[in-house]
């Protein structure tokens, strides 16, 4: 059986192994593989693993008369794969959902103590000479913020959410979420569900973490950021449509809001000319909420169980059943 990995650079750049695959079957690894050289690659393959080389309609056709049965995605978000058309020519589909829970409420706190103390910043003072040249005994460059007793504010009460709440009520937060779901709160004190304006309205911190999904594209817009405190944080490291790019910049610039926290954007690598890379107290980040080495060997080990239980008749983690 013959498995390709089509840019696999970014799960494994070097750090791990793919020693799990190649011990299922013959195992051909590329770093990255542009669109016209997917068909060439994927050749003869049975399962292709994909973080986001797309495959559509046209290409799962081909491939389905080249003799391809499953497409893993190393991934949660599976949109770069048709999976309509896949489910329609009896392609499985799988996904890896969990791996990276603790990694990215850990990264959405990394950002939002950046901003409220600016460590980078004030590390770089010390460093050129400012605390050694001080007067006093010791200063600031930036208001510094604490988070007792302040809210936040969740969209998208799932897993990392309420990881994120963990952590947040942990730090004497009062946490406040808006989901779909509301049958299980979590218990601790002063919890309570919300509506997303009320939750714009009450948060001090605003941190994000649903899908993306026609619903909720563009959800953060100008409208409802004029909801939010003036002196609140904005956070974002689920997906980057979720928010209107000009519409945050512009609230930004004009201190509407106190700040942002971002690893994701609408287009990513982002375009030079995206207005938030150069906003005020914005900080943005390449996508790397996931990337920690523990995260990347827990998405490793779940796709090979995924492709071996789809080869023994017991798929997991199917999208498109």
């Amino acid at each position: 059986m013959k498995i390709v990995v089509l840019d696999g650079y970014t799960l494994n750049p070097g750090d791990l192994s793919w020693e799990g695959l190649e011990q299922i079957g013959t195992t051909v690894v590329y770093d990255r593989t542009d669109k016209s050289l997917t068909l060439e690659r994927a050749e003869g393959a049975e399962v292709i693993l994909t973080n986001k080389t797309a495959l559509d309609s046209d290409l799962l056709h081909q491939l389905k008369n080249k003799g391809l049965r499953l497409v893993g995605v190393l991934a949660t978000g599976y949109n770069v794969v048709d999976v309509k058309a896949a489910r329609e020519l009896g392609i499985a589909v799988t996904n890896v959902p969990t791996y990276g829970t603790a990694s990215v409420a850990q990264f959405a706190f990394a950002l939002l103590l950046e901003l409220c103390h600016h460590v980078q910043l004030h590390s770089d003072a010390v460093r050129g000479g400012e605390w050694s040249n001080n007067i006093d005994w010791c200063f600031w460059k930036t208001p510094l913020i604490e988070l007792a007793g302040r809210t936040m504010g969740i969209v998208g009460f799932g897993r990392i959410g309420r990881q994120t709440g963990e952590i947040a009520n942990a730090m004497g937060m009062k946490v406040i979420a808006h989901d779909a779901i509301t049958t299980t709160p979590p218990d601790y004190e002063g919890f309570r569900w919300t509506e997303v304006e009320e939750l714009l309205r009450e948060s001090d911190v605003v941190s994000l973490h649903c899908p993306l999904f026609p619903e909720t594209e563009g959800m953060i817009n100008s409208d409802r950021l004029a909801l939010m405190k003036p002196t609140a944080f904005l956070l974002n490291n689920s997906r980057g449509p979720l928010i209107v790019d000009q519409d945050l910049a512009d609230a930004l610039n004009s201190d509407q809001i106190a700040g942002a926290g971002l690893d994701v954007l609408s287009v990513e690598p982002p375009l030079e000319n995206n207005p938030l890379l150069k906003a005020k107290n914005c900080l943005v980040t390449p996508h790397i909420s996931w990337a920690t080495r523990e995260a990347r060997s827990r998405l490793m080990n779940t796709v090979v169980e995924n492709v071996k239980g789809f080869l023994r008749n017991s798929p997991q983690n199917v999208v498109n059943p």
